[in-house]
């Protein structure tokens, strides 16, 4: 299991209580390892990865989209993830 490329990207969880709303940020970090996807509550094994994707929505930040074969995942990050993006089709494509 070799590490390739990392990024970080963040968990906002909303909290409503009967007076008021507020947001807790989590700061979180993608791990890409030569045969798997490794983020906070996931792992795919790489074979189930078919590409990455990303879309700026601010000036500094996007999503960043994990095509699967189970489905696609979203992770905010803050800055965009190119070099992890092209991290992962150098080695895997």
């Amino acid at each position: 299991m070799n590490l390739i490329a990392q990024h970080p990207y963040i968990k906002v969880e909303r909290t409503v209580t009967s007076t008021e709303q507020f947001e807790i940020v989590h700061d979180r970090i993608i791990y890409l390892y030569n045969d798997k996807v490794v983020t906070q509550n996931r792992e795919f094994p790489i074979k189930i990865v078919m590409d990455f994707s990303y879309r700026k929505i601010a000036k500094q930040g996007g999503i960043l989209y994990l095509h699967t074969l189970q489905g696609v995942y979203t992770y905010i990050v803050k800055s965009s993830p190119e070099a992890f993006i092209n991290a992962y089709r150098e080695y895997f494509k």
